[in-house]
Protein backbone atom coordinates (compact mmCIF):
# COMPACT_ATOMS: atom_id res chain seq x y z
CA UNK A 1 0.00 0.00 0.00
CA UNK A 2 1.55 3.11 -1.16
CA UNK A 3 -0.39 6.19 0.51
CA UNK A 4 1.40 9.71 0.04
CA UNK A 5 1.84 12.08 3.21
CA UNK A 6 -0.38 14.59 2.44
CA UNK A 7 -3.23 12.22 1.36
CA UNK A 8 -6.26 13.00 3.79
CA UNK A 9 -8.08 9.74 4.40
CA UNK A 10 -11.43 9.49 7.28
CA UNK A 11 -10.75 7.41 9.80
CA UNK A 12 -13.57 5.52 9.09
CA UNK A 13 -12.36 4.69 5.37
CA UNK A 14 -10.92 1.18 4.40
CA UNK A 15 -8.04 1.30 2.48
CA UNK A 16 -7.01 -2.39 1.71
CA UNK A 17 -3.25 -3.54 1.42
CA UNK A 18 -2.05 -2.38 -2.22
CA UNK A 19 -3.58 0.76 -2.94
CA UNK A 20 -2.03 3.17 -4.06
CA UNK A 21 -3.18 6.67 -2.93
CA UNK A 22 -1.80 10.15 -4.92
CA UNK A 23 -0.98 13.49 -2.97
CA UNK A 24 -3.20 15.95 -2.49
CA UNK A 25 -6.05 13.09 -2.05
CA UNK A 26 -9.44 13.21 0.08
CA UNK A 27 -10.58 9.78 1.07
CA UNK A 28 -14.25 11.14 3.04
CA UNK A 29 -15.95 8.83 5.85
CA UNK A 30 -17.11 5.23 4.87
CA UNK A 31 -15.37 4.74 1.67
CA UNK A 32 -13.83 1.57 0.45
CA UNK A 33 -10.38 2.04 -1.83
CA UNK A 34 -9.46 -1.71 -3.16
CA UNK A 35 -6.00 -3.38 -3.57
CA UNK A 36 -5.54 -2.71 -7.10
CA UNK A 37 -6.58 0.74 -7.21
CA UNK A 38 -4.34 3.61 -8.47
CA UNK A 39 -5.67 7.00 -7.42
CA UNK A 40 -3.45 10.03 -9.01
CA UNK A 41 -2.99 13.23 -7.65
CA UNK A 42 -5.80 15.61 -5.78
CA UNK A 43 -8.87 12.98 -5.91
CA UNK A 44 -11.57 13.55 -3.99
CA UNK A 45 -14.04 11.35 -2.63
CA UNK A 46 -17.32 12.34 -0.71
CA UNK A 47 -18.94 9.63 1.69
CA UNK A 48 -19.71 6.02 1.01
CA UNK A 49 -17.43 6.08 -2.17
CA UNK A 50 -16.47 2.56 -3.19
CA UNK A 51 -13.40 1.59 -5.65
CA UNK A 52 -12.57 -2.01 -6.44
CA UNK A 53 -11.09 -3.73 -9.46
CA UNK A 54 -8.02 -2.77 -11.60
CA UNK A 55 -8.95 1.07 -11.49
CA UNK A 56 -6.90 3.94 -12.56
CA UNK A 57 -8.31 7.39 -11.85
CA UNK A 58 -6.60 10.31 -12.95
CA UNK A 59 -5.73 13.69 -11.50
CA UNK A 60 -8.37 16.10 -10.09
CA UNK A 61 -11.54 14.11 -10.17
CA UNK A 62 -14.02 13.95 -7.96
CA UNK A 63 -16.27 11.81 -6.85
CA UNK A 64 -19.50 12.07 -5.26
CA UNK A 65 -21.26 10.07 -2.37
CA UNK A 66 -22.49 6.27 -3.27
CA UNK A 67 -20.97 5.97 -6.31
CA UNK A 68 -19.73 2.17 -7.14
CA UNK A 69 -16.73 2.50 -9.50
CA UNK A 70 -14.86 -0.45 -10.71
CA UNK A 71 -17.32 -3.38 -10.08
CA UNK A 72 -17.72 -6.57 -11.92
CA UNK A 73 -19.41 -6.14 -15.32
CA UNK A 74 -23.37 -6.59 -15.58
CA UNK A 75 -22.63 -9.85 -17.86
CA UNK A 76 -23.20 -13.38 -17.28
CA UNK A 77 -20.45 -13.80 -19.37
CA UNK A 78 -17.67 -12.30 -17.21
CA UNK A 79 -16.09 -15.32 -15.18
CA UNK A 80 -13.84 -13.61 -12.54
CA UNK A 81 -10.86 -12.67 -15.26
CA UNK A 82 -8.95 -9.83 -14.65
CA UNK A 83 -9.98 -6.47 -16.45
CA UNK A 84 -9.48 -3.09 -15.67
CA UNK A 85 -11.37 0.52 -15.61
CA UNK A 86 -9.18 3.55 -16.48
CA UNK A 87 -10.67 7.03 -16.14
CA UNK A 88 -8.81 10.10 -16.79
CA UNK A 89 -8.22 13.44 -15.30
CA UNK A 90 -10.16 16.20 -14.08
CA UNK A 91 -13.61 14.11 -14.62
CA UNK A 92 -16.72 15.14 -12.05
CA UNK A 93 -18.80 11.65 -11.12
CA UNK A 94 -21.66 13.09 -9.40
CA UNK A 95 -23.84 10.43 -6.26
CA UNK A 96 -24.79 7.01 -7.26
CA UNK A 97 -23.05 6.95 -10.41
CA UNK A 98 -21.71 3.58 -11.31
CA UNK A 99 -18.83 2.28 -13.86
CA UNK A 100 -18.67 -0.97 -14.25
CA UNK A 101 -14.65 -2.87 -15.77
CA UNK A 102 -14.51 -4.26 -19.00
CA UNK A 103 -15.48 -8.06 -19.81
CA UNK A 104 -12.58 -10.60 -22.01
CA UNK A 105 -14.63 -10.73 -25.11
CA UNK A 106 -14.76 -6.70 -25.24
CA UNK A 107 -11.27 -6.17 -24.77
CA UNK A 108 -10.62 -5.75 -21.44
CA UNK A 109 -11.20 -2.29 -20.42
CA UNK A 110 -13.44 0.11 -20.06
CA UNK A 111 -11.58 4.02 -20.43
CA UNK A 112 -13.22 7.01 -19.83
CA UNK A 113 -11.25 10.61 -20.94
CA UNK A 114 -10.67 13.86 -19.29
CA UNK A 115 -13.25 16.61 -18.07
CA UNK A 116 -16.34 14.81 -18.47
CA UNK A 117 -19.30 14.88 -16.27
CA UNK A 118 -21.24 12.64 -15.03
CA UNK A 119 -24.61 13.06 -13.16
CA UNK A 120 -26.57 11.37 -10.72
CA UNK A 121 -27.52 7.82 -10.89
CA UNK A 122 -25.64 7.45 -14.41
CA UNK A 123 -24.58 4.08 -15.52
CA UNK A 124 -21.34 3.33 -17.90
CA UNK A 125 -21.31 -0.51 -18.81
CA UNK A 126 -18.31 -2.52 -19.38
CA UNK A 127 -15.92 -1.87 -22.37
CA UNK A 128 -17.51 1.15 -23.27
CA UNK A 129 -14.97 4.10 -24.62
CA UNK A 130 -15.82 7.55 -23.71
CA UNK A 131 -13.60 10.70 -24.86
CA UNK A 132 -13.23 13.84 -23.37
CA UNK A 133 -15.66 16.71 -22.45
CA UNK A 134 -18.43 14.16 -22.67
CA UNK A 135 -22.19 15.02 -20.82
CA UNK A 136 -23.83 12.49 -19.57
CA UNK A 137 -27.22 13.40 -17.47
CA UNK A 138 -29.05 11.86 -14.31
CA UNK A 139 -30.60 8.36 -14.80
CA UNK A 140 -28.94 7.76 -18.35
CA UNK A 141 -27.86 4.32 -19.17
CA UNK A 142 -24.69 3.49 -21.72
CA UNK A 143 -24.31 -0.18 -22.49
CA UNK A 144 -21.24 -2.55 -23.05
CA UNK A 145 -19.21 -2.02 -25.82
CA UNK A 146 -20.20 1.93 -26.44
CA UNK A 147 -18.09 4.42 -27.81
CA UNK A 148 -18.78 7.95 -27.80
CA UNK A 149 -16.85 10.45 -29.36
CA UNK A 150 -15.42 14.11 -27.94
CA UNK A 151 -18.00 16.54 -26.56
CA UNK A 152 -21.03 14.21 -26.81
CA UNK A 153 -24.13 14.84 -24.53
CA UNK A 154 -26.62 12.26 -23.47
CA UNK A 155 -29.75 13.43 -21.90
CA UNK A 156 -31.51 12.28 -18.88
CA UNK A 157 -33.09 8.68 -18.37
CA UNK A 158 -31.52 7.90 -22.12
CA UNK A 159 -30.63 4.31 -22.90
CA UNK A 160 -27.89 3.86 -25.58
CA UNK A 161 -27.79 0.11 -26.57
CA UNK A 162 -24.40 -1.77 -26.87
CA UNK A 163 -22.15 -1.81 -29.67
CA UNK A 164 -23.75 1.73 -30.37
CA UNK A 165 -21.31 4.57 -31.40
CA UNK A 166 -21.83 8.13 -30.77
CA UNK A 167 -20.27 10.39 -33.05
CA UNK A 168 -18.10 13.76 -31.95
CA UNK A 169 -20.51 16.47 -31.16
CA UNK A 170 -23.77 14.61 -30.96
CA UNK A 171 -26.34 15.69 -28.43
CA UNK A 172 -29.19 13.05 -27.25
CA UNK A 173 -32.40 14.54 -25.96
CA UNK A 174 -34.14 13.73 -22.85
CA UNK A 175 -36.00 10.06 -22.19
CA UNK A 176 -34.26 8.78 -25.72
CA UNK A 177 -33.35 4.91 -26.83
CA UNK A 178 -30.58 5.20 -29.00
CA UNK A 179 -30.60 1.99 -31.06
CA UNK A 180 -28.05 2.80 -33.96
CA UNK A 181 -25.18 4.62 -34.84
CA UNK A 182 -25.17 8.98 -34.28
CA UNK A 183 -22.91 10.61 -37.29
CA UNK A 184 -21.17 13.51 -35.51
CA UNK A 185 -23.25 16.53 -34.81
CA UNK A 186 -26.19 14.84 -34.76
CA UNK A 187 -29.46 14.98 -32.71
CA UNK A 188 -31.49 12.79 -32.23
CA UNK A 189 -34.99 13.11 -29.94
CA UNK A 190 -37.79 10.97 -29.12
CA UNK A 191 -38.91 7.67 -27.09
CA UNK A 192 -37.38 5.58 -30.14
CA UNK A 193 -34.36 7.81 -31.13
CA UNK A 194 -34.81 9.19 -34.47
CA UNK A 195 -32.18 11.83 -36.71
CA UNK A 196 -33.83 15.00 -36.32
CA UNK A 197 -31.21 17.39 -37.19
CA UNK A 198 -27.93 18.49 -36.56
CA UNK A 199 -26.59 19.90 -32.94
CA UNK A 200 -26.65 23.45 -34.17
CA UNK A 201 -26.06 24.92 -30.51
CA UNK A 202 -23.05 23.37 -29.47
CA UNK A 203 -21.64 24.11 -32.91
CA UNK A 204 -21.88 27.57 -32.47
CA UNK A 205 -20.95 27.37 -28.96
CA UNK A 206 -17.90 25.33 -30.75
CA UNK A 207 -17.01 28.60 -32.66
CA UNK A 208 -17.56 26.65 -35.72
CA UNK A 209 -18.32 28.81 -39.24
CA UNK A 210 -21.19 29.50 -40.86
CA UNK A 211 -20.23 28.45 -43.79
CA UNK A 212 -19.42 25.10 -42.59
CA UNK A 213 -22.70 24.94 -40.59
CA UNK A 214 -24.20 25.49 -44.04
CA UNK A 215 -22.25 22.61 -45.63
CA UNK A 216 -23.39 20.59 -42.92
CA UNK A 217 -26.73 21.12 -43.29
CA UNK A 218 -26.80 20.15 -47.25
CA UNK A 219 -24.99 16.70 -45.91
CA UNK A 220 -27.54 16.14 -43.18
CA UNK A 221 -30.33 16.35 -46.48
CA UNK A 222 -28.45 13.87 -48.28
CA UNK A 223 -25.54 12.58 -46.21
CA UNK A 224 -24.56 11.01 -49.31
CA UNK A 225 -23.57 14.01 -51.47
CA UNK A 226 -20.78 14.65 -48.85
CA UNK A 227 -17.92 13.29 -49.67
CA UNK A 228 -17.25 16.30 -52.49
CA UNK A 229 -17.07 19.11 -49.73
CA UNK A 230 -13.78 20.78 -48.51
CA UNK A 231 -15.40 20.85 -44.95
CA UNK A 232 -13.48 19.08 -42.54
CA UNK A 233 -17.10 18.97 -40.33
CA UNK A 234 -18.69 17.02 -43.03
CA UNK A 235 -15.77 15.05 -43.71
CA UNK A 236 -16.29 14.10 -40.21
CA UNK A 237 -19.58 12.57 -40.67
CA UNK A 238 -18.46 10.88 -44.34
CA UNK A 239 -15.79 8.85 -42.07
CA UNK A 240 -17.73 8.21 -39.46
CA UNK A 241 -20.41 6.84 -41.91
CA UNK A 242 -17.92 4.76 -43.66
CA UNK A 243 -15.86 3.75 -40.41
CA UNK A 244 -17.00 0.46 -38.79
CA UNK A 245 -20.26 -0.40 -37.19
CA UNK A 246 -22.20 -2.80 -35.28
CA UNK A 247 -25.72 -1.29 -34.88
CA UNK A 248 -25.57 0.84 -38.75
CA UNK A 249 -26.64 4.49 -37.79
CA UNK A 250 -29.28 6.31 -38.01
CA UNK A 251 -31.14 8.31 -40.89
CA UNK A 252 -32.99 11.65 -40.74
CA UNK A 253 -36.89 10.58 -39.58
Amino acid sequence: MSIHTSAEIHSSAVIESGAQIGAGCKIGPFCWIGANVKLANNVSCASHVVIKGQTKIGSDTKIFSFSVIGEIPQDLKFNGEETALEIGERNTIREHVTVNLGTQGGGGLTSIGNDCLLMAGCHIAHDACLANRIIIVNSAAIAGHVVIDDDVIVGGLCGVHQFVRLGKGAIIGAVTMVANDVIPYGLVQGPRGQLDGLNLVGLKRRGVGRSDITSLRAAFQMLAQGEGTDSVYVQEIVDFVMGDSGRSFLTPG
